[in-house]
């Protein structure tokens, strides 16, 4: 894990699986536009929370690229799933905009809840396209740009699967600070 503290806010990247990660209060989904069961880390914590996620997340979409909202968190260890839509990288322009839209939007429904901490997964950087190399600095960006104005957010966590992902917004966070 790499922590890195901001003000009253600590920022960290771990190597991992988002639908374990029961320290934090919510956990964003990397959704589809429906908010139906998808692939991916969207299956992942679908099947994790259960068929009530579903239930509860439909008839709050479609969703459109950038925007977010908060269900339960049913069966995981969570309260909170904040659903946000990424966009599809070199679909929906501007792209760099959605993908950040899409983290401060999550971030303004966490002050919103009072929510202490959030777990991110990478968005967009799997079925959607979206190169890590060029996710990585947007997101963290978005995240670090936020973090001077969050009253009730302690921990933000970027949860990344495999090695790889880790590294990359390791070293765009080492060019960020």
């Amino acid at each position: 894990m790499h922590r890195y503290i901001f003000g009253d806010v600590t920022l960290e990247l771990i190597e991992g699986d988002i639908t374990r990660q029961p320290d934090m209060e919510a956990i964003a989904n990397a959704a589809n536009a429906q908010l139906y069961a998808g692939g991916g880390v969207d299956g992942a914590i679908h099947r994790a929370a259960g068929p009530g996620l579903e239930k509860e997340a439909h008839p709050l979409g479609p969703l459109k690229p950038g925007e977010a909202v908060i269900t339960g968190g049913h069966n995981l260890p969570n309260k909170y799933v904040i659903h946000c839509l990424g966009p599809v990288y070199n679909r929906d322009i501007p792209h760099d905009t959605f993908l950040a839209n899409c983290y401060k939007n999550a971030l303004h429904l966490c002050e919103e809840k009072n929510i202490k901490s959030i777990a991110f997964p990478a968005i967009s950087t799997g079925v959607f396209g979206y190169p890590p190399e060029e996710a990585a600095p947007v997101t963290l960006k978005a995240v670090i740009d936020a973090m001077p104005s969050l009253k009730s957010l302690q921990t933000i966590r970027v949860v990344l699967f495999g090695s790889r992902m880790h590294e990359i917004f390791r070293e765009a966070l080492k060019k960020l600070i």
